[in-house]
């Protein structure tokens, strides 16, 4: 499974709207400063815990569980015979 780049663009600009856009959008008050960073920093971070999360199913570190049969067919069919136990 490789990269597609339609979800990367998309999520990108969704969460790039959330950190650009809507921090320009919020109303002048006492707190503008603080909900513009709160928006940022949102923004910046479910990006980056989306893009951890897509870049893990493309290798992941524990693989399927297999039979013994089926490693055993598996080691025959790669010319690595296997003793059985």
């Amino acid at each position: 499974m490789g990269a597609s780049i339609f979800p990367i663009f998309f999520f990108t600009m969704v969460w790039g709207g959330v950190g650009i856009a809507l921090p320009r959008m919020v109303p002048n008050g006492p707190q503008q400063r603080l909900m513009q960073v709160v928006l940022m920093i949102t923004g910046a971070c479910c990006w980056l815990f989306w893009l951890c999360c897509y870049m893990a199913q493309m290798n992941p570190l524990i693989g399927p569980r297999l039979s013994n049969r089926t490693l055993l067919l598996i080691a025959q069919q790669w010319g690595n015979p296997l003793e059985r136990f």
